[in-house]
């Protein structure tokens, strides 16, 4: 087989298209808003909101509704659980995250495992893109290119934010707007990726590419387009992966954004080896 073929012929099968497309919204959505992520540190809350949809998409599966609807409830109400608990006692955010992340979690492992019903609980954890419907398509497109957009025309006043939070109030921007703004993104994002690596592997789609990108530019608008290209070309490439060697699609995504991420740590111009030569180069600089 060449390598034209390699890519070409899976062309050819129906489910390769869908998944192809899904996977290509997934990472230009995952790559937008890990960018504010990571420079927002809320890495571990990506990770609260990733694991705190399962009771949601458990409910709505076992009702008949479009899971969107009981992911974005659950996962919301995630967020405001850790705010309240931050809030009203003395339990620090990162111990609030880790308490009600892992109770809902643990709550939408009990949900499948009392309820009697069909669902496949390795698909909700490690994703089903292969296996995408219309519909699915459908609310995936709809849902990745509204955040998207309001991402990228919001993209002034969030950059502000994540960069100066006490000068975007002193020219009028409210950053409690912008936060609720960043985690209702976050909740909706989180829908999209479910579909291409499932709720476990989600967090890696939300931070690695925006991490990787990090390493590479110190310009924003740069760094939107770095991880853009890094994410949309894990995502087809794990895609393709999955089908010619039959690996997990959602594991073989993440392993090629890892992959990337070493890469760019090595050496990228902020990577390990380029900081080396600059320290070479000084110290050889110095006179004796």
């Amino acid at each position: 087989m060449t390598v034209v073929e390699w890519f070409t012929d899976p062309l050819a099968y129906d489910f390769m298209r869908r998944a192809l497309l899904v996977a290509v919204v997934c990472g230009v959505v995952c790559a937008v808003l890990s960018c504010w992520l990571t420079l927002l540190g809320w890495s571990l809350m990506g990770d609260a909101v990733s694991h705190a949809v399962l009771p949601g998409v458990v409910l709505s599966y076992v009702i008949g509704a479009p899971f969107a609807i009981g992911a974005f409830l659950f996962g919301s109400a995630a967020v405001f659980l850790v705010g309240g608990l931050n809030r009203t006692s003395r339990v620090k955010e990162d111990a609030a995250i880790g308490i009600v992340f892992t109770g809902l979690f643990a709550l939408g492992l009990v949900l499948v495992s009392a309820i009697p019903s069909q669902i496949d609980l390795f698909h909700i954890l490690f994703g089903n893109v292969l296996g995408v419907s219309d519909g699915d398509i459908l609310q995936v497109v709809l849902i990745g290119t509204l955040v998207t957009a309001v991402l990228l025309l919001k993209r002034r006043d969030l950059v502000l934010y994540a960069f100066d939070p006490t000068h975007a109030h002193a020219v009028g921007i409210s950053p409690k707007k912008l936060e609720a703004l960043l985690l209702g993104a976050l909740a909706l994002t989180v829908i999209v990726a479910l579909q291409a690596v499932g709720i476990v592997l989600v967090v890696a789609m939300l931070i690695t590419p925006g991490a990787t990108a990090y390493l590479i530019t110190d310009r924003f608008s740069r760094m939107l387009a770095w991880a853009a290209a890094g994410s949309v070309s894990a995502c087809l490439l794990g895609t393709y992966l999955s089908y010619h060697l039959d690996w997990s699609t959602g594991g073989s995504i993440v392993c090629v954004l890892t992959l990337q991420f070493v890469a760019a740590y090595l050496v990228a111009p902020k990577g390990v080896l380029a900081g080396r030569r600059r320290a070479r180069a000084a110290s050889a600089a110095v006179p004796a």
